[in-house]
């Protein structure tokens, strides 16, 4: 099976369109949810991970989007493209949220799907991001 049809990948995509139309549309988050888990077929356990991922990303939004701001450096946050920015929200909840899944694997993951979706600098922004976050974790794992 190729990385890009990887079902982990499929599912943080579809988490990714989630966030993207949760924040455009401003339905109710159950609808949003269960309007993307029914677009394509996924077993029990895509459907629990698409939807632990989706809530751990809408209940930590705003400690998300704290991340990512002391991580800009001249830049500001406003401007930071949407799905770069849900993207990252995405990650960075996958990353302290989910046990199951290294940090290092959400990171490429983050990265494949920017150079996916988004601009050609993307990637290299997301990476930025992330690692800056990996790394702090790190720091804070080997102090304790």
């Amino acid at each position: 099976m190729s990385k890009a049809n990887h079902p982990r990948r499929i599912a943080r995509e579809a988490v990714l369109q989630a966030l993207y139309a949760y924040e455009i549309t401003k339905e109710k988050r159950d609808k949003v949810l269960k309007d993307i888990i029914n677009r394509q077929s996924y077993d029990n356990d895509m459907k629990n991970f698409i939807t632990s991922l989706f809530n751990f990303s809408i209940d930590n939004k705003e400690w998300c989007e704290e991340q990512i701001k002391t991580r800009l450096n001249n830049w500001e946050f406003d401007r930071v493209a949407l799905l770069d920015r849900l993207l990252l929200i995405l990650a960075i909840s996958e990353i302290h949220f989910i046990d199951d899944v290294p940090p290092k694997v959400s990171i490429s993951e983050a990265i494949e799907i920017a150079k996916q979706y988004s601009t050609e600098e993307s990637s290299s922004f997301v990476n930025g991001v992330l690692d800056n976050i990996y790394k702090t974790m790190e720091n804070k794992v080997e102090v304790n």
